[in-house]
């Protein structure tokens, strides 16, 4: 007897109908068959499935049975093929329903008939609703995050002998209730708080302006400054994370198996701090079957790389793509995927190998060649996908001393979403969610210049040597602090600090 149950394969976030075709027939007794490129865990799921049935006090079929994974041409890897298997050969042994349309079935099984975690459920759920299917069955401790996908019934399933007492409508699952989608938006952001960091206030002005717009900051200062503590509490200014944002993250973090126990909704931004030995695959993603890297876990939040000149160089040129369009592509002999990257680069250097060049209290012991050198290992394309560069000087005793506490992130936070807002209502429609995601055709529309404006930029230009890239990138910067400003027009002040913050590395 033949039976069809639909599944799901993930290729990058995206899925895709796997159809497990379970044919039950006379001929060797007990020969079981995976066909479909299915991988070694796929492979192994005869056994899991056996043993599942056989422990439910269920019958497994003595009869040769053939599993087809359609379509053949693509790969399928990982144990969420094993309910469906199970699922198949039941019907195909008339102990389920043969008939199971509209319903798809993904799960991990253990070897007493339960189910375990699998990957990727959000990405799974979202593609069987936009497929048409109305209900999924899943392990029961996924199914607060498949319910984060309205208008889809999704049936936790704790253990194969229920789901078969369900299925033949002797007892009901009780479908799982909806995941409220505000809690993404309830949660406190956590971090070094800004009131506890002592002097420093341009660096924290400039953290604002990029937390405000999303754009991409290098500190640099000799050790000790306070560099890593500031890129730390950058995470207490960001905004909270929109509904939508939530759902994007929590894809990412789904498909790489980082989705925190019992938190089926990412609720905080992202910040992720690689260490500088961190290879290419680490940081962009990649693999046999590619997973995401260290940029796509940062999607929608902060990437930190401490001691910026200590990466490879090539590590770091891998990322000049990602930072432009906002997505990464990974390309194999089998075909490409894409993963998102819409993330702040936040980046710490020493301003050379000992940390002390320009200190005026420490003196350097590196040659001029060796300070050229080091500084050059950030290559000069790299450097202008970066908009704000900010010296970090070290912090007088008066200041450390002081009991005097600064503004709060509390308090910086409310000008950074007040910000956003108004950005949000800008691009309402055009799917940027700030600032820096703007393209050239934005860029001319809504950073338009007065006179002024334009004979400052111009002289800027010429002085300061600006690509066409930094041009555009200063008028986003500028459109930035307008915003901080409740400003609906770019004037010379906000253009003059957008400056400022591009002539460190134009020099």
């Amino acid at each position: 007897m033949l039976a069809k149950i639909a599944s799901c394969a993930l290729v990058g976030l995206e899925g895709t109908i796997v159809e497990v075709e379970v044919d039950v027939h006379s001929g060797q007794v007990g020969m079981v068959d995976i066909v479909g490129l299915p991988d070694a865990a796929v492979q192994e799921a005869r056994h899991r499935v056996r043993s599942a049935i056989v422990n439910s006090q269920l019958t497994f079929p003595q009869k040769r049975i053939t599993i087809n994974l359609a379509p053949a041409d693509l790969r399928k890897e990982g144990p969420a093929y094993d309910l469906p298997i199970a699922v198949g050969i039941l019907a195909g042994g008339a102990q389920v329903p043969l008939e199971l349309d509209g319903a798809m079935f993904v799960g991990e099984l253990s070897l007493d008939g339960g189910l375990r975690h699998v990957n990727g459920i959000l990405s799974m759920a979202s593609f069987a609703k936009a497929q048409g299917f109305h209900t999924l069955y899943v392990p029961e401790v996924d199914a607060a995050e498949a319910a984060l996908i309205d208008g889809l019934t999704v049936i936790p399933v704790p253990s194969l002998g229920q789901l078969v007492m369900h299925l033949n409508r002797l007892a009901l699952l009780p479908p799982s209730q909806p995941t409220p989608h505000e809690s993404a938006e309830e949660e406190e952001l956590s971090g070094t708080d800004f009131s506890e960091i002592r002097g420093q206030e341009q660096v924290k002005r400039a953290l604002e302006v990029a937390a405000a717009g999303g754009h991409c900051l290098l500190m640099s200062g000799p050790p000790g400054a306070g560099k890593t503590l500031l890129a730390r509490a950058l995470p207490g200014i960001l905004p909270r994370m929109s509904v939508d944002e939530a759902l994007e993250v929590t894809k990412v973090y789904s498909v790489a198996g980082l989705l925190p126990a019992q938190q089926p909704l990412m609720r905080q931004r992202p910040f992720r701090a690689p260490h500088h030995t961190i290879s290419q695959a680490g940081l962009v993603g990649g693999g046999h079957w590619p997973r995401p890297g260290e940029i796509s876990l940062a999607h929608r939040g902060v990437l930190f790389l401490d001691e910026l000149p200590e990466f490879g160089m090539r590590t770091l040129e891998v990322m000049r793509q990602p930072l432009e369009d906002k997505t990464v592509t990974i390309s194999r002999a089998s075909g490409s995927l894409a993963f998102p990257a819409n993330f702040m680069l936040i980046a710490a250097m020493n301003p050379c190998p000992c940390g002390y060049h320009g200190d005026p209290t420490h003196a350097c012991t590196c040659s001029p060649g060796l300070v050229l050198s080091y500084q050059k290992r950030i290559s000069g394309p790299m450097l202008d996908r970066i908009d704000i560069v900010v010296d970090v000087p070290r912090v007088e005793y008066d200041k450390l001393a002081s009991n005097v506490l600064g503004e709060s992130s509390a308090q910086v936070r409310q000008r950074v979403e007040a910000a956003r807002l108004r950005q949000q209502v800008r691009f309402a429609g055009t799917g940027l969610m700030g600032n820096a995601d703007m393209g050239p055709g934005e860029v001319r529309r809504y950073c338009e210049l007065d006179e002024a404006g334009r004979g400052l930029v111009k002289m800027a230009m010429r002085q300061l040597g600006l690509s066409a890239r930094a041009y555009h990138r200063v008028l986003k910067l500028a459109r930035t602090i307008a915003d901080l400003a409740a400003s609906d027009a770019i004037q010379v002040t906000h253009l003059a600090e957008a400056l400022q913050y591009r002539q460190r590395q134009e020099e």
